[in-house]
């Protein structure tokens, strides 16, 4: 069967293969280096600081503003705050075991939720990977208070590069 008068002659999908109709050269993903952010025994004095900054400027860069609005960066802070009242309220360090122990499934889901945020096109691929890699360094109350602080110090860094980028 053609679309046009003679057998044959319908419209045809371009040849990929010709180097002709070669497609434009991509340019690389933007990537964001995690082995700085380390969380527990292994935590350095200059995480919630210099390490935050350098993570929220890279963030802010690769969103390009149509990515990684502060709003919705904001919504993961506030659920990893939320299971940090949650565990770390408790009064004795057993007490805090054990909430630690019956949230961790849910913490742990966290990974779920900003993979589904990066399918939607709501954050892009350098936050997905800062947020999983904090939420997977959460290991125990400690750890936990580690990531909420560290997240903490990321937001108002990224707020601050937001601002930056609006002049």
């Amino acid at each position: 069967m053609s679309n046009g008068p003679h057998p044959g002659s319908g419209s045809r999908t371009p040849d990929t293969r010709s180097p002709y109709n070669a497609r434009p050269m991509q340019t690389p993903a933007p990537t964001i280096d995690l082995s700085d952010i380390r969380f527990g025994a292994d935590l350095k004095e200059l995480t919630f600081a210099d390490v935050a900054q350098d993570k929220a400027r890279v963030v802010a860069e690769t969103g390009a503003g149509e990515r990684n609005k502060s709003t919705q960066l904001r919504k993961f802070y506030d659920e990893l705050v939320m299971w940090h009242e949650k565990v770390n309220l408790a009064r004795s360090d057993a007490e805090r075991t054990e909430r630690y122990r019956e949230a961790a499934p849910f913490i742990k889901m966290m990974i779920a939720k900003v993979t589904y945020a990066r399918g939607r096109k709501h954050v892009d691929d350098c936050f997905e990977k800062l947020f999983t890699h904090v939420v997977r360094q959460i290991r125990c109350p400690t750890t936990l208070k580690h990531a909420k602080l560290f997240m903490e110090a990321f937001m108002g860094f990224y707020k601050a590069e937001e601002k930056t980028k609006e002049k």
